[in-house]
C-alpha cells in the first residue's frame, strides 16, 4: 500500500509546505490523477508549472506519474494557471494540472487539477488519496510533448477584448509566473505597458504576489500615479486572480471589481445572471437588481464558482479574493479579467466615477475566531441552535450568511486553518453594531476577538 499524507488534499486543490508535498508525493498524485482521467476515457493531459523553486521537480515527478498511466502529456513548461486551463480545454480533452503555490508563502506549493473540463475539488480530490492508498492505478507507457500555449492563448484573449483606443497601463506581476506572458499579452492588446516585477523569481524579492493585500499594491499605486497610466493591474502568483488600482490610485476590492463587470455585461445582455461568493458585499445584489439583472450567492472556491457558472449560464462570477470568471471564457483568469477592465476604460468608462455611483455599505475587517474542534461542525451547531432576531433569511451554501434588511453577517469555517471567519456589513454604524451583537450572541461561548 502506498502512503500519502491526506492533509495535502484541500477543498479546491492539493496544497502544503514542500516538506510534505515532495516529488515522491507528486509522483503518486500523478499516478492517481492519470488513473482517474484514463478510466474516464481520456488520453491527453496538459501540465504547467509556476516559478517557485520547488516547481520544476514537482512538475517532473507529476509528469512521470501521468506517463506511467499511459497518458500523452503536453508539457507547457512555465505557464500561468489560466494558460493550463486553456490548454486543457482546447488541447487535451479538458484534462490538465498546474504545479503552483499561488499566493502562499515561498515554502508552499500545490497542484490544481482538471478532468473532462471540470476542476477537481472536494470529494474527487479525496478520491485521489483513496486510489493512492489502495495502489489502484492503471499502467501504461505514455509520452511527453512540449507545447508553447502562450501564443494561441494570447491571440484568442486579444480577439475577444479588442480596444477602442490604445492605453497606457501598469502591470505588477509580483515576480510570479504571469511575468512570462502578461507583458506580451497587454502589448499585443494595444497597450503601452509599464511592467513591475515581471521577472519570474520564486524568492519573491519585492513583495508577495497577492493582490488582495493592500500593502502589496503600494508600488503599483505609486507607478500608476507617476506614469499617468489609465489603470494598474496586479496578479497573484499563478495568474488566476486580479487586483485593480484606478488612475487616481484607488484600490478596488475583488467584489467591487465584480460590480464593475456586472455593469458591463448587463448593459450588453439585459436581464443576465451574476454570481458572487458568501464573503462579498451585499452591494453586489443591490447593484445587479438596479441594473435589471439577477444574482445569486455561491460558496467560496474557484471549483464551486466555475461549476455554478456552467450550471446557471451566468454572465460573470466573482469572489472577494479577486477570482473572476466569465461565461464566454469558461474559467477564472486574472489576465483575461484585466483585459476586460482595459477594454472598459478604452470604451470611455471612468472607473472612479462608476465606483462612486455604486451602493455603499460599511463593513468590519475579516474577523477570525480560533476553534478547538472542526470549524464546520461548530458552524453547523450554530445554525441549529442560534437565533437572529432581526434577520430576514439565512443562506447556508457555505457556512452561515445571515441576511438583514440593512446588512449581513457571515459565520464560516476556514477550509485551511482551525478558525471561524466572520464578516459583518451594514448600511450604517447603528445597524453594524446591532448585527455584531447578534453574531456575538450566536457564537458564544466562543470569545469575540479584540479588534
Amino acid at each position: 500500500m502506498s502512503r500519502i499524507d491526506r492533509s495535502l488534499f484541500k477543498a479546491y486543490d492539493v496544497r502544503s509546505t514542500v516538506d510534505k508535498l515532495t516529488p515522491e508525493a507528486a509522483y503518486l498524485i500523478g499516478r492517481a490523477a492519470g488513473t482517474m482521467v484514463a478510466r474516464a476515457g481520456h488520453t491527453l493531459f496538459s501540465v504547467a508549472r509556476d516559478g517557485r523553486l520547488s516547481s520544476p521537480d514537482l512538475a517532473a515527478a507529476l509528469t512521470r506519474g501521468l506517463i506511467d498511466c499511459g497518458l500523452t502529456v503536453l508539457d507547457l513548461g512555465l505557464a500561468a494557471t489560466p494558460e493550463m486551463y486553456y490548454s486543457a480545454l482546447y488541447k487535451s480533452e479538458g484534462c490538465g494540472a498546474v504545479v503552483t503555490g499561488s499566493h502562499n508563502p515561498p515554502d508552499y506549493n500545490g497542484i490544481k487539477i482538471m478532468e473532462g473540463g471540470v476542476t477537481v475539488g472536494d470529494g474527487r480530490l479525496a478520491g485521489l488519496a483513496d486510489l493512492i492508498e489502495a495502489d489502484d492505478f492503471v499502467n501504461g507507457q505514455g509520452s511527453v510533448k512540449s507545447l508553447d500555449i502562450a501564443p494561441e492563448y494570447i491571440r484568442d484573449l486579444c480577439e475577444q477584448n479588442r480596444l477602442a483606443k490604445p492605453l497606457s497601463i501598469v502591470i505588477d506581476c509580483g515576480n510570479g509566473v504571469t511575468g512570462a506572458s502578461a507583458p506580451r499579452l497587454y502589448e499585443q492588446l494595444g497597450c503601452t505597458v509599464h511592467g513591475l516585477f515581471t521577472e519570474v523569481d520564486g524568492h519573491f524579492p519585492n513583495h508577495h504576489p497577492d493582490p488582495q493585500v493592500v500593502a502589496n499594491l503600494v508600488d503599483l499605486q505609486k507607478a500608476v500615479i507617476s506614469t499617468g497610466a489609465a489603470v494598474g493591474l496586479a496578479f497573484d502568483g499563478d495568474g488566476d486572480r486580479l487586483g485593480v488600482v484606478t488612475r487616481s490610485g484607488r484600490i478596488v476590492p475583488g467584489d467591487r471589481i465584480l460590480m464593475l463587470f456586472a455593469k458591463a455585461v448587463l448593459d450588453a445582455h439585459p436581464g443576465g445572471h451574476v454570481l458572487y461568493d458568501v464573503k462579498s458585499t451585499r452591494a453586489v445584489s443591490v447593484w445587479v437588481e438596479q441594473l435589471g439583472g439577477t444574482s445569486e450567492v455561491i460558496a467560496v472556491g474557484h471549483t464551486h464558482m466555475k461549476k455554478r457558472l456552467k450550471e446557471t449560464g451566468a454572465l460573470v462570477a466573482g469572489e472577494l479574493s479577486g477570482h473572476l470568471a466569465f461565461g464566454q471564457w469558461k474559467f477564472d483568469d486574472g489576465m483575461y479579467a484585466g483585459a476586460r477592465i482595459v477594454q472598459m476604460i478604452a470604451a470611455g468608462v471612468d472607473l472612479d466615477a462608476l465606483l462612486d455611483s455604486m451602493p455603499q455599505f460599511i463593513s468590519s475587517p475579516e474577523i477570525q475566531v480560533p476553534v478547538q474542534e472542526g470549524g464546520h461542525a461548530v458552524v453547523a451547531r450554530i445554525a441549529r441552535q442560534a437565533t437572529f432576531p432581526t434577520s430576514t433569511s439565512l443562506i447556508t451554501v457555505d457556512g452561515l450568511r445571515i441576511e438583514y434588511p440593512d446588512g449581513f453577517g457571515l459565520i464560516r469555517a476556514s477550509n485551511t486553518t482551525p478558525v471561524l471567519t466572520l464578516r459583518l456589513e451594514a448600511e450604517n454604524a447603528a445597524a453594524l453594531a446591532r448585527i455584531e451583537q447578534e453574531i456575538k450572541t450566536a457564537i458564544a461561548p466562543l470569545p469575540w476577538p479584540v479588534q
